[in-house]
């Protein structure tokens, strides 16, 4: 049975944490991705490049309500995605969650 990255977005978005065989089964798809993309990455505009977010994941979801969902929305997140907030797992995983479901979309 295969990860339903839809279906963990949506739980994610309820603020549940996914199973840790889920959360494992992501890590190992998003590496396989990112394996095979260049260190340097064609970015295409319209793009938002977005930073420091901080473990902030109600910030996020507010990003996305204002900036738009991907893969409406061309995305750049240039790091600093955990830490001071208390959301840094939710961040992290619903990050992972975009660049497996759309990894041309989220850079």
């Amino acid at each position: 049975m295969g990860l339903d990255l839809d279906l963990c977005v949506e739980k994610l978005r309820r603020c549940e944490f996914l199973e840790e065989d889920q959360l494992k089964a992501l890590c190992d798809r998003v590496k396989e991705t990112m394996l095979e993309e260049s260190n340097v990455q064609p970015v295409y505009s319209p793009v938002t490049v977005c930073g420091d977010i901080h473990g902030q994941f109600h910030d996020l979801l507010k990003l996305f309500e204002t900036g738009g969902e991907v893969p409406t929305t061309n995305y750049i997140f240039m790091g600093d995605f955990v830490d001071r907030g208390y959301n840094s797992l939710e961040v992290f995983t619903m990050l992972l969650l975009l660049k497996a479901r759309w990894p041309q979309h989220v850079t």
